[in-house]
């Protein structure tokens, strides 16, 4: 039996961020693997016009959950919803609330976070420092508590090259920067920002850098651990390949390459795309909650869930596989629902040229205009474009990723425990696990019919042609406003057609001769 498995078995478990990509995967394969454990925390914000049950049937009404369903049927009675806003003080949770967490937990997950990268600092540090200091302060009055996972990411120091499994100083002490939050308006630290993230490339970054921090400092005598995934996504094996349910890591890119509106990225072939399963992480989070707690490391152990170093695929081979894949499992037509925020056919790794693809969005909005529609495609693909300039800093660099830690974990399981929790990347098939992906943004993620692929290759065929037309048409109007003004643009051209006369000129001759 597995050890890791059992040993859920009856635990009182908190997990924040437990409505994210992350914690549903990781609630399902908790009680899926566990049903009889005692009860599941999970921090909830107040929604206007719903209930905390409604929230929690809403999250098991997924086609995620339906296997959890078939081994414990009681699991809505199991998860125990409390109203509560991270953006708060004592994250807005009521005394009696806050006295069953107190009195009941044993196992923390911390998954809670923003991850936008253009995200304000105020907002970032609030989420991603501040909530996780408090949420420290609440565990350590926990009597019950066993182990404090915290979740943070492979690129919380991104502005190294190599990094080791240890928590790395920042700059300012997190403090002064939680301080410095509670006074300073907003324009001030607009302005200030640049120089506070220095060498890391976004507010999402650095604030996950400066949650490390806080965790080692003001873990006191708790049982922690931190995990840093890189970039999540879709599932590999559990409960099914390929289950995706938002837009984060590459899955807004599959749906804009899909739909086909997004032609070309600007990236490096060669450059590691650093992707891992929502899966394998967490696998590797229960096992290391389980370790943590059963083994109790005299300091705080900091895992690596990577795969650029055991397993790595390039960017280049990731594009060349989400087209193979494009070419026999197309998407169906563009904006057929509102929640289709992104577009196109087409990833390459060649330096692309933003009007091409504005300038059809232009047209195409003045055709909805002629036809009584609202003007949309503009407005979405100024979106994909500023999505695209956030990512090119990690499309374009690699990093290297120790993973002894993890490793090492790896080897205290047995084989069974290996079996079933299951974070070994290097049996990871690319090309597969590729596949399924794009299948699962198709099924999951945008809910298509697979009956409708004959008609989304014909819409994806259209879509090429015109993108290729508009291209053409673009290179002959700059290539004859550059011959009208440039005399040596004219020779170029006299140039290659007087060349192109005398090739044909000499074949005719030839074909001539030869008859």
């Amino acid at each position: 039996m597995s050890m890791i498995a059992a040993f859920y078995g009856g635990k009182a478990i908190l997990i924040t961020g437990a409505t994210g990509f992350m914690g549903k995967v990781l609630m399902e394969k908790l009680f899926r693997t566990s049903p009889d454990l005692k009860v599941v925390y999970i921090l909830v914000r107040p929604k206007q016009g719903q209930t905390l049950q409604q929230r929690v049937f809403q999250i098991l009404d997924s086609k995620l959950f339906e296997k959890v369903k078939e081994v414990c049927p009681n699991v809505h009675e199991k998860i125990r919803a409390i109203s509560a806003d991270l953006n708060q003080n004592d994250f807005a949770i009521s005394k009696e609330d806050m006295k069953e967490l107190l009195s009941h937990t044993n196992i923390i997950f911390h998954c809670a976070a923003t991850v936008r990268f253009d995200d304000h600092l105020r907002h970032a540090v609030q989420l991603n420092v501040t909530a996780t200091q408090q949420l420290l302060l609440m565990a350590s009055q926990m009597p019950k508590l066993e182990a404090f996972i915290h979740i943070s990411t492979a690129f919380s120091n991104c502005n190294l090259k190599h990094i080791d499994e240890v928590v790395y100083p920042c700059p300012v002490e997190p403090k002064k920067i939680i301080d410095s939050m509670e006074w300073l308006d907003d324009a001030i630290i607009d302005e200030i920002t640049p120089k506070l993230i220095g060498d890391w490339p976004n507010t999402y970054t650095y604030t996950k850098a400066l949650g490390e921090v806080v965790v080692q400092q003001e873990g006191g005598n708790l049982n922690i651990a931190i995990i840093r995934p890189s970039i999540m996504g879709a599932t590999w094996q559990e409960p099914f390949p390929g289950w995706v349910d938002n837009l984060n890591g590459p899955s807004g890119l599959i749906i804009a390459a899909g739909k086909g509106f997004l032609r070309s990225i600007r990236a490096t072939p060669m450059a590691v795309a650093d992707l891992i399963p929502a899966d394998t992480v967490v696998n590797l989070t229960l096992a290391v909650g389980w370790y943590t707690a059963v083994h109790r490391p005299k300091s705080t152990l900091v895992y690596h869930c990577t795969s650029g170093n055991l397993n790595p695929c390039n960017w280049g081979k990731m594009g060349l596989q989400v087209l193979a894949t494009f070419e026999k499992i197309p998407f169906e037509r563009a904006f057929r629902r509102p929640n289709a925020d992104f577009t196109t056919n087409n990833i390459t790794t060649h330096y692309w040229n933003a009007v091409s693809h504005r300038a059809p969005a232009i047209i195409y909005d003045f055709y909805l205009r002629l036809t009584g529609r609202k003007p949309r495609m503009t407005k979405l693909m100024n979106r994909l474009l500023r999505t695209l300039s956030m990512l090119e800093y990690f499309v374009n660099r690699s990093w290297e990723w120790s993973t002894y830690n993890t490793e090492m974990l790896m080897s205290e399981l047995s084989p069974e425990d290996q079996r079933v929790f299951n974070f070994d990347v290097r049996q990871l098939n690319w090309l597969e696990y590729i596949e399924n992906y794009v299948l699962g943004v198709k099924k999951y993620l945008l809910k298509e019919d697979m009956a409708g692929i004959p008609e989304a290759k014909q819409h994806l065929k259209r879509l090429r042609n015109i993108h290729y037309l508009f291209n053409t048409a673009l290179f002959l109007i700059a290539w004859r406003l550059l011959i009208a003004r440039s005399q040596v643009a004219r020779n170029v051209w006299f140039f290659i057609v007087s060349f192109c006369y005398k090739f044909l000129s000499y074949f005719r001759a030839s074909s001539t001769l030869n008859v």
